[in-house]
């Protein structure tokens, strides 16, 4: 599959890249990352091979970030070709109450923020980074709604927010006739997939496109870290990929390593072909500190996964789903099988005598 074969991001008609690129490494604010140079290259690379979603945030490298995207891409004639993704909510301005969150204020001053260094007149899609939950989420679609109204953003997401909050942001949106919700991003790799139990299943069910953030857990899929090798490699980005080494990421890694053998590929291309190929999932964020670890990405898109690959990298990274997920699945037969009141009782409680059970 080639980048330019652009796919509809959730219930809209923007088109984006099957990957998207993630301009968090772009500039050296944070201590790593990727120097302007770098940064330009990059975005060189990834438009010349037919991408064209860039996603960024107005916090990435304090600010930085948006200001390397605006000085490359704003005022030009590619700008228009290029889906822009920025983010509000993080703070660039600490002892400021009202420099973050999504309240009105702080949200439009984040927006004319963001224009300024990106050197534009509109954002394609703005997301909002996290919930925030001392801010009523009408005050939040409303502003948003301005600013779709006005034009200075054509798109709205979501990101980091609970199913719940995302549903009823969704809902009041519908209801109201404001700018509804288009796209959700959330973290989504082999090693994290909880977001399986609601965040999943409500964004197909509210028609949200899904963008996967951090496919490769901070590179701890990469294959650079191995049982082999635990607590010899040096991680690039320390505690981020550390903290995700557990056992149960090795168990992962060892069945990766072989099914990329298998494929006759790399197990980071395998590990993004498996998150792209997922219910759901638009457009995968990716991300890179040179051209050449994007060009090691982008040849995910070539990789083509067997059905007996997939079970077994589903099996051994399946996650441990909390209530009511377990119940709802055995429970299924009892409302379409036939089943009598006394088996969906005993269902509830199996250990209960059946003159106990005969009372439902």
């Amino acid at each position: 599959m080639p980048l330019s074969h652009y796919v509809t991001l959730g219930r809209s008609g923007l088109r984006v890249s099957p990957f998207c690129l993630g301009a968090m490494t772009f500039g050296e604010d944070w201590g790593w990352g990727s120097s302007v140079a770098e940064s330009q290259a990059i975005l060189d690379r990834y438009l010349d091979a037919g991408g064209n979603f860039i996603d960024t945030a107005n916090v990435y490298t304090k600010g930085h970030s948006e200001k390397i995207i605006g000085d490359h891409l704003g005022k030009s004639a590619r700008r228009d070709r290029v889906v822009i993704a920025t983010k509000f909510f993080g703070s660039l301005y600490p002892g400021d109450p009202n420099a973050g969150g999504a309240g009105r204020k702080s949200l439009v001053t984040a927006c004319e923020g963001s224009l300024r260094r990106l050197q534009t007149d509109y954002v394609d899609l703005y997301w909002m980074h996290c919930w925030d939950r001392f801010t009523p989420i009408e005050e939040t679609l409303r502003a948003l709604d301005d600013l779709v109204a006005s034009g200075k953003v054509r798109y709205v997401g979501f990101s980091d927010t609970p199913a719940w909050k995302v549903a009823e942001a969704q809902v009041t949106a519908r209801f109201r006739g404001w700018a509804p919700l288009v796209a959700l991003q959330i973290e989504y790799s082999l090693v994290e997939r909880t977001v399986e139990g609601e965040l999943v299943p409500m964004a197909l069910e509210l028609g949200l496109g899904i963008t996967p953030w951090s496919p490769l857990k901070s590179g701890a899929l990469s294959g650079k870290y191995t049982r082999a090798n635990a607590g010899q490699v040096k991680a690039g980005r320390g505690a981020w990929v550390e903290s995700a080494l557990t056992e149960r990421t090795y168990r992962i890694v060892d069945v990766l390593l072989q099914v990329a053998r298998e494929a006759g590929t790399t197990p980071a291309r395998a590990a993004l072909a498996w998150v792209q190929g997922r219910p759901g999932v638009a457009s995968t964020i990716i991300g890179a500190r040179t051209a050449a670890q994007l060009e090691d990405n982008l040849a995910a898109l070539d990789v083509r996964l067997s059905e007996d690959q997939r079970k077994a990298l589903d099996d051994v990274s399946r996650p441990v789903l909390s209530f009511p997920h377990d119940f709802v699945e055995n429970a299924g037969p009892f409302a379409h099988g036939g089943a009598t009141v006394n088996d969906v009782a005993a269902a509830v409680n199996p250990l209960a005598p059946k003159s106990d059970r005969e009372r439902y």
